[in-house]
Formats: C-alpha cells, structure tokens, sequence
C-alpha cells in the first residue's frame, strides 16, 4: 500500500499502545520462528513492552499512520563489554511494520528517529541482532549503514 508520508507520525509509544504492541510482537515471533528451531511453541515475550515505555534507558517509538499504529522499534542503552572500545552502545529491537505498509521506507524513518535518540544520549555505537538467513532484512539494514560482525552458530548435539 502506498502511502503519503505527510500521515506518518513516529511518536514515542504509550500504555495505550501495548494491545497493539503485543500483537506485532507475537507476529515478529512468528516471523521468526523459521529462522530459529531453539524457539518454544505458544506465546513468546522477548521484553517487557510496559517497561521499555517507562524505562528511561529505552526509547520506544510507534509508527502512527492515521491514527493507526502500524509499526515500532526500540532503541535501548546498554553497557558495552570490558574488552570494547565503548563504554555504552544503543542496541535496536522490536523493528516491526505491518506487512501491508512495508517497503514504503517507514523502517528507515524509525530507524533514524531511534538514532537520532542514541546519539542525544552521547551514544555513537549503534547494534542489533538480525538471524542470517532473514536475507531481506540484513539489506534493509546494510542500506541504513549497518555491517555484519559476527556470526553465531549453534548445533543440536543429542
């Protein structure tokens, strides 16, 4: 669907938000089960979406089109390791737009806005996590300046 940018507002997101918000999360599960066997069945709740809105750590921010929300992110402070060459990085999550609003750039505004709040937290380092075989997504991220690192690998040895 194509869509005017001028009735998009990325806003950060409320408790009134959380029904919606715990819908997309379980259709991001849902998306991500393919990717991932280790995932149980039934519901799963990666974060606590009530926390993040009122975590001052944590900038969680909805795509409101119309009145409608159709899509969010997160953009959280974390503490680098020992060993890094940064103290705090800002890390991604909960990137998610409905299905029917996707491929109009709405990720790359949220994406912005998200870095836009990790740098007025002094923060230069920005990471996430995306599973190697969501090809699509890994481009979508390429195109934003992001780059692999590294690569993590498991096997089922029962």
């Amino acid at each position: 669907m194509d869509i005017n940018k001028k009735d998009i507002a990325i806003r950060r997101a409320t408790t009134a938000d959380l029904p919606k918000l715990a819908e997309f999360l379980q259709s991001l599960v849902a998306a991500e089960r393919p990717f991932d066997p280790t995932l149980k069945e039934g519901e799963i709740f990666y974060y606590d979406i009530k926390e993040f809105i009122s975590d001052n750590k944590t900038e969680l921010l909805v795509i409101d089109y119309k009145n409608q929300i159709i899509g969010c992110g997160y953009a959280q402070i974390r503490s680098a390791k020992p060993y890094q060459n940064h103290e705090l990085f800002g890390y991604l999550g909960f990137m998610y737009v409905s299905p029917e609003f996707r491929g109009n750039g709405l990720n790359n505004l949220l994406l912005d806005d998200l870095k836009k709040w990790v740098l007025s937290q002094g923060i230069t380092e920005v990471r996430l996590d995306v599973y190697s075989e969501n090809v699509p997504a890994i481009r979508a991220y390429e195109k934003a300046g992001f780059k692999q690192i590294l690569t993590t690998m498991r096997c089922d040895i029962s």
